[in-house]
């Protein structure tokens, strides 16, 4: 493998934090204010309000924005959603659109320059996910810019703001897994962090175990330039993607994840697949995850 040029400092003017007022979007807030207080960010707070058919259809176009009900509530809803004091002194500012929430997402992106999108996420899974889809998969499969998920796993930061000090990088060294490696050694160097590459190879007869893990350790080595500022570790597992990133994010007490997912594909159905290795990661990880998609 060709190692990856030094990474240069990620630039994060604006986040993009989206919200549905629940608990779980909540829980995303504190990662949203690290990362502005990092960067010298500013914080658009977004709430998306679907199309909703009335019990009684106006005769004339749309409810007027002073009789819509649900609006109103959606916007005094938004104006106290960030707790007093909680981006501390970090611009902010909210934002409330109607519509599908992708494409009310993607406007917001274009028209305030978004760097990154922050979210939290239910984390729906198997049959459920299959069923009802997963509004935070849509967005990280179809933004150009990199997504924070904080899944329903992810403890708060106690007294202190988050610190990302222990960072895993997890790849299969496909193109879209390695778009992601220059954002992991990068926010590393930022945080003074340790970086950990991570492979998992499932269904491996035991004989060929030994030589396979030697070659796929120098594989993650040489993606490393030699001049980089950190001696990552490498960690080679036999097991299924999902569990095995997992497993190594708790027993190492990792604080952030980064990976790289494809595009949505053309069917959509595909997209909202139960087995999907990001998913599945997003939905169990005890950390927050950073996709970054090809």
């Amino acid at each position: 493998m060709q190692a990856l040029q030094v990474a240069s400092r990620i630039a994060i003017n604006n986040i993009l934090l989206a919200t549905d007022f629940s608990r779980t979007s909540k829980a995303a807030l504190p990662y949203a204010a690290a990362l502005a207080g990092w960067y010298g960010a500013k914080i658009f707070t977004v709430h998306v309000v679907p199309y909703e058919p009335y019990v009684v259809v106006p005769t004339e176009g749309p409810l007027p924005i002073d009789e819509d009900v649900v609006w109103n509530r959606a916007k005094q809803e938004l104006e106290q959603f960030p707790p007093a004091g909680c981006f501390g002194g970090v611009q902010h500012e909210e934002i409330l659109r109607r519509g599908e929430l992708w494409a009310a997402i993607s406007d917001v992106i274009r028209a305030k320059n978004i760097d990154l999108i922050v979210m939290g996420t239910h984390g729906r899974h198997g049959f459920k996910k299959l069923m009802l889809g997963s509004d935070a998969e849509k967005i990280y499969r179809q933004a150009t810019c990199p997504v924070l998920t904080v899944g329903p796993h992810v403890a708060q930061p106690t007294q202190t703001a988050w610190q990302a000090k222990r960072i895993l990088f997890a790849t299969d060294f496909s193109d879209a897994s390695l778009r992601a490696l220059p954002f992991a050694m990068s926010l590393a160097e930022e945080n003074q962090a340790s970086l950990t590459l991570v492979q998992m190879i499932p269904l491996v007869p035991w004989q060929y175990k030994e030589a396979i893990e030697e070659n796929t350790r120098k594989k993650l080595h040489d993606l490393i330039p030699a001049e980089a500022w950190c001696k990552p570790e490498f960690v080679v597992g036999f097991d299924f993607p999902p569990e095995g990133i997992v497993g190594v994010a708790r027993e190492r007490e990792v604080d952030l994840i980064v990976m790289g997912v494809r595009k949505a594909a053309a069917a959509a159905i595909k997209a909202h697949l139960p087995w999907s290795t990001a998913s599945a990661v997003v939905s169990a990880a005890p950390c927050p995850v950073l996709t970054v998609r090809v």
